[in-house]
This record gives structure tokens, C-alpha cells and sequence, in this order.
């Protein structure tokens, strides 16, 4: 029987048949240059992974966060509780101060800070030192996590989404164009189920960047693609959704609206609210031998069962079908409830399982955030402008279902499930203006005919009391 707990307060988001080979089955050729960027990331759950970087001269080591749903390359660089260290600029005789300051507003929290360069290398990744674009955080607001060990942000995302403008080249457009480096990297996250380490109460979780390629021992069976849609967020589109194998019915728009995206520094699988409360409705009807207080659902309320009899098999399997490099068919990735119940050991005792539910409702799209990521292989393919997934070696299953990415399923238009945002041309805004003005001028027209009724008035008595002429206009 589970038991529940309480939650004062969500954590914040930093932080989605087989057949025969086609062409989105794609075999890549394996490198042996990638030993060295092997679990080079670290990061406890539900706080984000992050990988060593150096930057400047002499080099200071910092953590970073790998975030796919943002631009900036931005490091604290100021005394602040949570950092265990920062970016000594003062330090650095390669800095250069680019006289520009940067804000980034989050739904919650935010953090400001100075625009500079400096030299900056990754310690296990390539043999290539590069000058990029720093934000050096000197204020934050609920952006630092207590605890998560890292001190920064690394931005993988497209120059369209960075502040303050797109002109601020992100880091890894200058690591191409610098080094010899190809245009693609690929993340494998482990989730905490994997490599449990339950000491000082918290789940250390790891996984592997791969800057510059793909590396096959970490993924097993075929890599399938979806394209890119559009290069701002890591864009895709999504064409249906199951929930135990039964489709959710919707108006596939609806799965994308606004965006879809693959978000490395999300937490949860986000759903538009639509999208969230069919998902919701049918995970609790498939597990509905055991009953839920709704707060779990909301991700208000933990659910515990005695340490190792959780029930994974009453959960269902959440499959997302992504359009695939033929406009007319699509892949299956199949996600498992040890992926999106995500646990919490920091509460949990030694005779319990924790688990809170990592499915959340979005007022921004869909977010393929890192519970979702767990189970599969990633490449971000920024020269083919394409995102590839195959299962994860390191992903967490039982010994009935496991992580699945199968494919092709045939559809038609499957493109026209992107949700397009309306565009404003400048003749529809001029159209608005002269509505407006027209507004104002008939609420200003009465006012105006008062006024001229006061000074007729006032000139037929011209000797009237100066108090009753002041009142008239208040």
C-alpha cells in the first residue's frame, strides 16, 4: 500500500509496430576520439547535469549545467550561498570586458550579469581551446540551486533564443567555427535509478556529453531522426501520444501548441494544460488499482511504498510518436514509469521509496525534459538539422518492459501537427492603430464639447466666480 508525503514546494525547473529498416534507421560510423568525454557529466536528481568546464587564464575550474532550452553561456561570478565557487574575472588575463550587461527573467527566478570573453576549454572533451562569449552572473534570484554543485549555465540551444540579442554568438557556434570540431553533440543522462548512490540522502546521477559526434557504445538497436523544425529551442514536432497503448485522441496541433521541444535543463515532461489533464485522466485510469491523492498528480504530493516494492507494473508505458525525416511517417518512443516517477531520497527514509510525479502542466508547449531524456541516446545533428534517439544503455527498466524506440509508422501531412504562431505583418498593425485612434477620439469628443460649452458659457458671464469656472473642469 503507498503512502504519501507532502510537498512544501516543487523544486524549480532548470531547470518527451516495428518494421524493416528505412531511411531514419541510421547506423553511425563509431569514434574512438570519444573515450574521454565517457561520463564526464555528474548531478544529483532533479538538479540538473552538469560537466566540468576551464575558463580563462590560468584556468579556473567551474561546474556547468548542460541546458539544450537555452543560448548563454553565463557563470556566477560574485559571492552568492549556494556557489562553493565562482569566476574570478579579475583573475584571468585573457578576459575582455564587452561593456554590455545581460538579464534573463525565468517564470521563476532570474539572474543579471556583465557580457565579457575569455578563453574556455572542456577538460574531458575535446583537445581545443576556444574564446567565447561569458555572462558573468553578479545577481540572481532563485537561479542557483542549494546543493547542485554546479556554478553555471551552459547554453546549446540557436543564437535566435539568446539574450539580450540573437547577435551574441552561443558557445557552441564559436566552438565550430574555431575549431575543427563537427557541428553535433549527444547526451546520454543517467537517471538516478541507474547509479545509486543514496549517501548524505541525495541520488548522484551521471551520464556522458559527446561534443562533436555520436559514440555507439552508448546506445543499443538503431538511431532515428526527427527534424528539426525550426533553430531557436531544439524544435520538433509531435503527432500523437499514447497512454497504455491507447491514443489520446487529440487534435495533434494540440501536442505542440505553442512549441515542442527537447530541453536538456527541464526536469519534467511538460504537456500543454489539453494535453496534461487527457495524460493525467489516463494514467490514473490504467493505474487505478491503487488510488492517488490528486495532489500527487499535481506534483504536490509524494507517494512512498516500503523500500523495494514499488509497484511498477500497475504504471503505464507514455509513448510520444515524433515525425520523422519522411514527412509521412513517425517513431515511437516508448517512456517508462521509472522514468516520469522521478525519486526523491532527500525525504524518503531507508524503509521507504519516494516518488514524485515528473509529468507537469505547461503554459509554453510541450518540454521533452530530462526524465524523458533518461531512457534514450541523444544527438543534437545541428549540421543535418535533425535530433536522433535510440535506447540509452544506462536507462532504467524491470524485468517486463524496457525503454523502446520503434518505427515507421505511416501517416499523411504529418508537418501540418506544427503549431505555427500567428504573425503580426505592419499593415494588420497600422489596421490596429487607426482602430484605436478612432476609440480615442470618440471617448475625447464629448470632453471637447464641454469644454466648449464652458467657454460660451463663460463668455456670455463674463464676471462669473472664478471657483465655480476651476470646478467645472475637475
Amino acid at each position: 500500500m503507498a503512502s504519501t508525503v507532502a510537498l512544501a514546494s516543487s523544486p524549480p525547473d532548470l531547470l518527451r509496430s516495428a518494421a524493416a529498416a528505412s531511411p531514419n534507421q541510421t547506423h553511425e560510423p563509431h569514434h574512438t576520439g570519444f573515450v574521454d568525454m565517457i561520463d564526464n557529466l555528474r548531478g544529483k536528481s532533479g538538479q540538473g547535469y552538469y560537466v566540468e568546464m576551464a575558463v580563462g587564464s590560468p584556468p579556473q575550474k567551474l561546474n556547468i549545467l548542460v541546458d539544450t532550452g537555452s543560448s548563454n553561456f553565463a557563470v556566477g561570478a560574485a559571492a552568492h550561498p549556494f556557489l562553493r565557487r565562482y569566476y574570478h574575472r579579475s583573475l584571468s588575463s585573457s578576459y575582455r570586458d564587452l561593456g554590455r550587461s545581460v538579464y534573463v527573467p525565468y517564470t521563476q527566478g532570474r539572474w543579471e550579469g556583465e557580457l565579457g570573453t575569455d578563453l574556455v576549454s572542456v577538460p574531458h572533451g575535446p583537445n581545443a581551446t576556444l574564446r567565447a562569449n561569458i555572462a558573468a552572473i553578479t545577481q540572481s534570484d532563485r537561479f542557483f540551486i542549494n546543493g547542485s554543485n554546479w556554478e553555471g549555465i551552459l547554453g546549446l540551444a540557436y543564437a535566435d533564443i539568446a539574450r539580450p540579442d540573437e547577435t551574441l554568438e552561443p558557445f557552441f557556434d564559436s566552438l565550430v567555427r574555431q575549431t575543427p570540431v563537427p557541428n553535433l553533440f549527444s547526451l546520454q543522462l543517467c537517471g538516478a535509478g541507474f547509479t545509486q548512490n543514496y549517501s548524505l540522502g541525495s541520488a548522484t546521477v551521471g551520464g556522458s556529453m559527446i561534443i562533436g559526434g555520436v559514440d555507439p557504445s552508448l546506445y543499443v538497436g538503431e538511431l532515428w531522426y526527427t527534424p528539426i523544425r525550426r533553430e531557436w529551442y531544439y524544435e520538433v514536432i509531435i503527432v500523437r501520444i499514447e497512454v497504455n497503448g491507447q491514443d489520446l485522441n487529440m487534435d495533434c496541433k494540440e501536442y505542440n501548441y505553442d512549441k515542442s521541444i527537447v530541453d536538456s535543463g527541464t526536469t519534467n515532461l511538460r504537456l500543454p494544460r489539453k494535453v496534461f489533464q487527457a495524460a493525467v485522466k489516463a494514467i490514473e485510469a490504467a493505474s487505478s488499482t491503487e488510488q492517488f491523492p490528486s495532489g500527487f498528480w499535481l506534483g504536490e504530493q509524494l507517494v512512498c511504498w516500503q523500500a523495494g516494492t514499488t509497484p511498477w507494473h500497475i504504471f503505464p508505458v507514455i509513448s510520444l510518436y515524433l515525425m520523422s525525416e519522411n514527412r509521412n511517417q513517425s517513431f515511437r518512443i516508448s517512456i517508462l514509469p521509472q522514468q516520469y516517477l522521478r525519486p526523491v531520497e532527500d525525504v524518503a527514509s531507508a524503509q521507504e521509496d519516494c516518488y514524485k510525479f515528473a509529468v507537469s502542466q505547461s503554459s509554453t508547449g510541450t518540454v521533452m525534459g530530462a526524465v524523458i531524456m533518461e531512457g534514450f541516446y541523444v544527438v543534437f545533428d545541428r549540421e543535418k538539422k535533425r535530433i536522433g534517439f535510440a535506447v540509452s544503455t544506462c536507462h532504467v527498466h524491470d524485468e517486463f518492459r524496457t525503454a523502446s524506440v520503434e518505427g515507421p509508422f505511416h501517416g499523411v501531412d504529418l508537418e501540418d501537427c506544427g503549431y505555427n504562431i500567428p504573425q503580426t505583418d505592419e499593415s494588420t498593425l497600422m489596421t490596429i492603430a487607426y482602430i484605436m485612434a478612432g476609440i480615442c477620439a470618440l471617448f475625447m469628443l464629448p470632453l471637447c464639447l464641454m469644454v466648449c460649452q464652458w467657454r460660451f458659457a463663460r463668455c456670455l458671464h463674463p464676471h462669473g466666480d472664478f471657483a465655480d469656472d476651476i470646478s467645472l473642469l475637475k
